[in-house]
């Protein structure tokens, strides 16, 4: 599979460096799987089937691709073991596109949604703090303008969290004290990043599962509460996943997707993990689209998903 010029070298070999202990992992299976084969036949598949299963792709997802190579083994009447990590890398892609996810450019707005509102959703300890100041960090480098607003007021050490990356990052922010009303917080946000022509908001908010209709009930407040200012805030509702928890990420995507209108994912951790092919998973289970992953501790390290890069990072031999 070729490079797909749309990343440069050093992001291409940040992310492969960032999935170094997936691709590892992956490949020591997948050869595993193969040695001593002459041609890809039903327990060559069988195995590959347990290597996607163990490396976090997802049972649905693994099904479907199993599928595509048995196909692809039909058409091609002979494909040799020795190809098998070519004809999976092209068979994965080609099932992420089916998806019609786009493909983004780097750190584009859309001109006619400014300012964008980025409503940030996810669980405590999924990297979510990290992520909202390396957005702001990437949103800044590229010349946009922009405002955090600190609406996970559940929590002191999350308001001081973001405080410390908005100051790092030379942001402003936008908070009040422990127990303010999250959505008074953001409509002084927007109203902030409206008067001074910012280009991107940025809103953190309470990260709890626990009661699934308090949470719907609260996210639906906060976006009422914004849309008084701009109608139709906001306009990402980006939910962060922990990559390193593999499996439990598809729970919890499964029950924010239910608690709010979730259109973006960003998968963090994926550096200190194994566990990368939950990105493949995610991407082909859930309707929308895998934006962001976090590969890496660097303030840099937040790259827009690409997923023909990602799949040739994950299976580079």
């Amino acid at each position: 599979m070729a490079i797909f010029g749309l990343f440069n070298k050093e992001k291409k070999d940040k992310l492969d460096q960032g999935l170094s202990k997936s691709r590892k992992g992956v490949l020591e299976k997948l050869n595993r799987s193969v040695f001593g084969k002459s041609k890809v036949d039903e327990d060559v598949l069988d195995e590959l089937e347990e290597v996607l299963i163990t490396s976090d792709v997802g049972v649905d997802t693994t099904l479907r691709i199993i599928e595509r190579i048995e196909a692809r083994v039909a058409k091609d009447k002979y494909i040799n073991a020795n190809e098998l990590n070519t004809v999976l890398r092209e068979e994965i892609v080609e099932l992420l596109e089916e998806k019609a996810t786009p493909d983004y450019n780097d750190w584009d707005l859309p001109k006619d949604k400014l300012p964008y509102i980025i409503m940030v959703v996810g669980v405590n300890g999924v990297g979510k703090t990290t992520t909202i100041g390396k957005l702001a960090y990437k949103y800044k480098n590229a010349g946009k303008s922009v405002y955090i607003g600190a609406a996970d007021t559940f929590r002191a050490a999350a308001i001081e969290q973001i405080e410390i990356w908005s100051e790092r990052v030379g942001v402003p922010i936008v908070k009040q004290s422990m127990g303010s009303d999250p959505a008074s917080v953001a409509y002084d946000t927007l109203s902030k990043a409206k008067n001074n022509n910012a280009d991107v908001v940025i809103i953190d908010t309470a990260g709890r599962l626990h009661n699934k209709i308090n949470l719907m009930n609260e996210l639906a407040k906060l976006k009422r509460v914004m849309q008084k200012l701009i109608p139709d805030a906001p306009h990402e509702i980006l939910l962060i996943l922990d990559g390193s928890t593999g499996q439990n990420a598809f729970e919890q995507a499964k029950q924010f997707t239910k608690a709010t209108e979730v259109n973006a994912l960003a998968v963090t951790k994926l550096d200190g993990t194994a566990k990368g092919g939950v990105v493949i998973g995610v991407s082909d289970q859930f309707k929308i689209p895998v934006k962001y992953i976090g590969i890496g501790e660097g303030i840099d390290d937040l790259q827009i998903f690409n997923r023909r890069e990602f799949v040739d990072s994950l299976f580079k031999e």
